[in-house]
């Protein structure tokens, strides 16, 4: 009995063994089985989809080049002086005409109240000089009604009325003591008839010359007071003329007093600071500006076009510029300005375009890849941006054939709003996916 009881458990034990080895290759066989099935069911991916289109866009050919500010000034004070005030500081933005630094007025401040004090001493010198010159033509009008004359008149000796009278009663008594000396020979006269006569004469020539040196006296009257005359004018234009050499003095002293204010000569944005509250500033030192401002409302783009290019360039082109901060944006220029020569160690033309920097997102000192727009359109295959997934540097696009997905690798072109060109890798009509590329796998099934 007991070996009999040991073989059979012997042999109940092999069975359950042999069960258990089937039923673990079942089962893996099953759980393989499934596996497979399951990995050759296609996924199927709802998607949106639109046909690519032929275009007429816009050729152009890619240059370099960086971007600079339309304008740029180092403001510097003209006067010296100590700074106490400061309203700026490097990216404050400031209108033309805003204040930006005062400097320490007091000193040019005397220096106009002592001007002005000059003025004053100068304009009180012309009051009197004119009344001089007011005195002499007074006195000058005197001499002129006394001698008869008037004004630019010559005064001549013989006309004055002292010598014309003396001068006819000499006459007469010439002819009177020619009369008498015939009639003293012919012994008419006495001898003291005669001496009587020659008196007279005598003395008339007397009065004679007394009168002319009376009449020249009165001519050096007349010399002398127009001499004040001129003298006195000569002094109220000296005085004048000091005047106007003082009121230069206020002038100036004003516009340095002016000039402690520094203005803003530009609108732009400060790029530079050199000032601090407290320093002593002169014009005379080397480097002696307070702030750089550059305007950036319009940025200037030059552009080194390659020499083989050269003739595909004019005024007035448009262009198209990227910069790496904004790589999804264009900004839209137009070439104002060709330079006249070419580089001779780089062999590139030099050209400048100005773009409007809308939202001040462009920066002076960026580099930019350029499209420079020709006359001539050509046509373009274009689909949807949304049409697009990016890896990397890898573009794909999924075209949906007979319901089925194809991945292509594709080679973009010009971007025009919300459409971009496909310069290889898709065909004019042929149907993109433009949703779900996240989950779209090369040859997944889709449905539209």
């Amino acid at each position: 009995m007991g070996l009999i009881n040991i073989n059979k458990t012997v042999s109940i034990l092999l069975f359950s063994a042999t069960a258990l080895f089937l039923a673990a290759c079942g089962g893996s066989s099953a759980k393989t089985n499934s596996n497979a099935n399951t990995d050759t069911k296609p996924t199927n991916v709802e998607v949106t989809t639109t046909q690519a289109v032929v275009r007429q866009i816009p050729t152009y050919f890619e240059a370099t080049g960086n971007l600079a500010s339309d304008a740029q000034t180092d403001v510097a004070p003209t006067v010296g002086g100590k700074i106490v005030e400061v309203n700026f500081d490097i990216g404050s933005y400031v209108e033309k005409g805003s204040v930006l630094i005062r400097l320490d007025p007091r000193d040019a401040q005397i220096r106009l109240e002592q001007a002005q004090a000059q003025v004053e001493q100068q304009r009180k010198a012309v009051s009197q000089s004119e009344a001089a010159v007011e005195q002499a033509i007074a006195n000058l009008r005197q001499t002129q009604v006394r001698l008869g004359i008037g004004d630019g008149e010559t005064f001549n000796i013989e006309s004055f009325s002292q010598v014309k009278s003396i001068r006819a009663q000499l006459e007469l008594a010439e002819k009177e003591l020619t009369r008498t000396t015939r009639l003293l020979e012919t012994g008419d006269v006495s001898r003291a008839q005669y001496d009587q006569r020659k008196s007279q004469r005598d003395a008339l020539l007397g009065q004679l010359d007394e009168a002319r040196s009376n009449a020249a006296v009165a001519v050096k009257a007349i010399d002398t007071a127009r001499a004040a005359v001129n003298t006195a004018r000569t002094n109220v234009g000296q005085a004048r003329a000091a005047v106007a050499t003082a009121q230069t003095q206020v002038d100036q002293a004003q516009k340095a007093i002016n000039d402690t204010i520094v203005y803003s000569p530009i609108s732009g944005y400060v790029s530079e600071r050199n000032s601090d509250l407290g320093e002593y500033i002169t014009p005379n030192t080397p480097n002696s500006k307070v702030a750089t401002i550059v305007r950036t409302a319009v940025l200037r783009l030059k552009i080194d076009v390659p020499e083989q290019s050269v003739g595909k360039i004019a005024v007035g082109q448009g262009i198209s510029a990227q910069v790496s901060a904004y790589p999804d944006r264009n900004f839209a220029g137009r070439i104002v300005r060709v330079s006249p020569t070419l580089n001779t160690t780089s062999r590139t033309l030099t050209v400048e375009a100005e773009i409007e920097n809308v939202g001040g997102l462009l920066k002076p000192g960026q580099f930019a890849t350029v499209r420079i727009t020709q006359s001539k359109p050509e046509p373009a295959v274009m689909i949807p941006t949304s049409a697009v997934r990016t890896e990397g540097e890898i573009n794909k696009v999924f075209v949906v054939k007979d319901g089925v997905a194809n991945e292509r690798l594709v080679q973009l072109g010009f971007l025009e709003n919300e459409m971009i060109e496909v310069k290889q890798g898709i065909q004019e009509n042929e149907t993109v996916a433009t949703s779900n590329l996240d989950k779209l796998g090369d040859g997944m099934i889709v449905r539209q």
